[in-house]
């Protein structure tokens, strides 16, 4: 079993010691995403089965927001955002990513701003200003500031990626996809944040589910999400045969199962 695994590190390369590869979800990887496409969207192909996070989300979102003036806080390139004009009052997109909100505002209705601002900064509203507020895999350091933008008893809803998204790359890619972490960093950040920041309730649920990918080249598309045409190339070029090998070994009627994790965030003002 050890020669197997050896031979498979060996056979695939790792794409973070290309000279161009950022750190995923760091500034500069955003800049790179947001000059590349304009757009924070994922390019892979996959289904959920199971409980489905997003769906649940939207859900609940759906419920909250009409008639409100609304934060979409970690807002990306607002599709989501722009999708819930409609019925609201009037919602607000923020993001650090300038590309992203100049996309954002191409389409954008009367009753949609966007902002763009660094939430570890205060952030550039009025105390009250929102009655409610969501966080569609934004960054949770916006946190301690919502309390203060939000009105009392307003409600935020947030989706977060989980502390196990895929882990089952990591053993079937060794060398593509690096290690697992340990323990639970990403939830107990929330719970730092959320302690911190004075919410007067505030609840997380943890949701599991199935990710079906599609093919051999969803793979590669997962790992290099965001990253510059020549880490793809790369990867394509070293490591494509071995990568189709394991999944075609592994895959189901239905593609290659990972597992995918979500916390889902309840709190209110």
């Amino acid at each position: 079993m050890n020669r197997e695994v050896d031979r498979l590190t060996a056979a695939l390369i790792d794409p973070t010691t290309h000279k161009d590869w950022m750190m995923p979800h760091s500034f500069q990887w955003y800049a790179g995403l947001g000059s590349l496409t304009g757009k924070y969207a994922y390019p892979w192909n996959s289904t959920i089965t199971g409980p489905d996070a997003e769906r649940i989300f939207a859900q609940e979102v759906a419920g909250m927001v009409p008639g409100k003036k609304v934060l979409d806080v970690g807002c990306g390139h607002g599709d989501f955002t722009i999708g819930w004009s409609p019925v609201v009052q009037h919602i607000v997109g923020l993001d650090i990513t300038a590309d992203f909100i100049h996309t954002a505002y191409s389409t954008a209705p009367a009753n949609v701003s966007f902002v763009t601002a660094n939430t570890k900064d205060r952030l550039p509203f009025e105390q009250n200003e929102f009655d409610c507020a969501y966080n569609r895999k934004g960054p949770t350091s916006a946190y301690p500031e919502l309390t203060r933008i939000i009105k009392k008893g307003g409600r935020l809803i947030a989706l977060h990626p989980g502390d196990r998204l895929s882990p089952e790359l990591s053993i079937l890619f060794p060398g593509l996809y690096g290690p697992q972490q340990e323990g639970t960093p990403v939830l107990d950040k929330i719970k730092q944040r959320l302690d911190a920041s004075g919410f007067a309730e505030a609840e997380i649920e943890t949701v599991l589910g199935t990710q079906y990918l599609h093919g051999p080249l969803d793979i590669v598309r997962l790992r290099c999400f965001g990253q510059t045409s020549a880490v793809h190339e790369m990867v394509m070029e070293s490591s494509l045969p071995e990568i189709s090998r394991i999944f075609a070994q592994h895959q189901t009627t239905h593609g290659l199962p990972t597992t995918v994790e979500y916390y889902i965030v309840r709190a209110t003002v």
